[in-house]
């Protein structure tokens, strides 16, 4: 299908709550939309289904019953999941055989905003295709029922069991986390119940913070994306290993025992050796993307793997995935996708995958998350203004040309517009550290300097 996307970004919709698009009303016509695009005849036999699923979010509450009602409107049953990971929603969407299913979640981002996240009936993230097919049909109400085939609306008050359930059959069956001190920061977000009992289940002993959610806290000072506040916890307790979940949990970034962070590149490196050793590891090597670090390639390489790169987003990594048969993929900003297991991103699974080696090798978190040394890579974000397309001006064009040639033979550039904020991403490594931030900065000026004047 031809054509460009007006709402959907690199993961669903997103903005500030309350604001366009991120209405109660848009809500409603996106449900509506995708009912319309999605919905199917299975012969009478039941009501199509979606589930949505939640973080902790204030708006979460005023987007999931707009969302409900525009199913409802269009003939499907709708069953609430309440706040669980966007993964948890993932698979409770084919465990439950359900048509659709909705993440309400704006991942990382603080809590005045929020989005969309849609599934197929299969766990995975819907087509550009699909998303496009949606956007065309925000206006229309032709396909409204009769009375007697609208939806209704249930809960599932066992969900989170459910996907606990889940989360402990991927943990290999003849060990346990006995032995280990954790400390877990669930960013007061969608996995703060979940990922503690877990871990607690698997005979961890488990510390936890970020655990209080209160509507407007997620992501503030803690998780995924901000690790100070684990890092002192670690040393502080003497643990083993710190877990970062994001406010939707589909990210993890660990922390060692000696307080160093670790991020999504390190976390691939060990799984990708782990696997490789076992003999698990399928399509002869990963998935990641253009933001990965160039020790990472370097590292797979010397394993005698390969290492595909795509564009920046999880449900691209996942794409090249399934097309290429891995079954490892991921981003350095911590999404790791297993498909042995998951559809998505899911970053307890991750961690128990990681906790997983540590017991089986018995070592600590500092000798095994740091098998290669990474580049020095700046990564350097430029806002501008609106209307602006700092990246079609030529004289933008020319700078950027002279720093792939700069870097040619001794790093990498990548220069992309954020799918989620008006934002451009400036990133560059390389060998020689001051040599990039000279190319980071001279190139940043010049796009701050082309987006004001827009």
């Amino acid at each position: 299908m031809a054509g460009s996307k007006k709402y959907f970004g690199t993961d669903g919709i997103r903005g500030k709550a309350g604001e366009f698009p991120m209405t109660a009303d848009m809500a409603l016509k996106v449900a509506m939309a995708t009912a319309m695009t999605l919905k199917h005849d299975n012969g009478g036999l039941h009501q199509n289904r979606v589930v949505i699923g939640k973080d902790t979010r204030l708006s979460g509450y005023m987007l999931e019953q707009a969302m409900a009602s525009g199913f409802e409107a269009i003939g499907m049953d709708v069953i609430f999941l309440g706040p669980l990971p966007t993964p948890a929603v993932a698979m409770l969407t084919r465990s439950l055989r359900a048509d659709l299913g909705v993440m309400i979640s704006a991942s990382h981002n603080p809590y005045e905003d929020n989005g969309i996240k849609l599934f197929g009936g299969d766990g995975y993230k819907l087509s550009d295709d699909l998303e496009l097919s949606i956007e065309s049909r925000l206006d229309d109400e032709s396909a409204l029922p009769v009375s007697e085939r609208l939806g209704k609306a249930s809960r599932l008050d066992d969900a989170s069991g459910r996907y606990v359930e889940f989360l402990k059959s991927s943990f290999p069956a003849e060990l346990n986390l006995e032995g280990l001190k954790i400390v877990v920061d669930c960013a007061h977000g969608a996995a703060y119940k979940v990922a503690p009992q877990a871990l607690k289940e698997l005979e961890a002993q488990v510390i936890v913070i970020g655990d209080q959610p209160d509507g407007k806290n997620i992501n503030a000072g803690c998780g995924a994306t901000d690790t100070a506040l684990l890092q002192e916890k670690v040393v502080e307790e003497g643990a083993d290993i710190g877990l970062a979940l994001d406010g939707d949990a589909d990210r993890l970034i660990m922390v060692d025992e000696l307080g160093r962070v670790v991020n999504g590149d390190q976390i691939m490196a060990l799984l990708a050796k782990s696997m490789k050793d076992a003999g698990t590891l399928k399509g002869g090597g990963v998935v990641s993307t253009l933001m990965a670090n160039l020790g990472l390639e370097r590292f797979i390489e010397g394993l005698g793997l390969s290492m595909e790169r795509t564009a920046v987003g999880d449900r691209y990594v996942v794409e090249r995935m399934r097309a290429g048969g891995f079954n490892l993929g991921g981003e350095q900003s911590g999404h790791i996708i297993l498909s042995d297991f998951c559809t998505t991103g899911d970053g307890v699974l991750a961690a128990l995958q990681v906790l997983s080696v540590l017991k089986q090798q018995d070592e600590k978190a500092s000798a095994l998350l740091h098998l290669f040394d990474p580049l020095p890579q700046i990564l350097q974000n430029v806002k501008f203004g609106k209307g602006a397309q700092p990246l079609n001006n030529e004289q933008v064009k020319q700078a950027i040309k002279k720093a792939e040639e700069t870097l040619v033979s001794d790093g990498r550039l990548v220069v992309r517009p954020s799918g989620t904020e008006a934002l451009i991403r400036v990133m560059a490594e390389g060998d020689d550290l001051e040599l990039v931030k000279t190319i980071v900065c001279e190139l940043c000026a010049i796009i701050e300097r082309v987006g004001e004047k827009a």
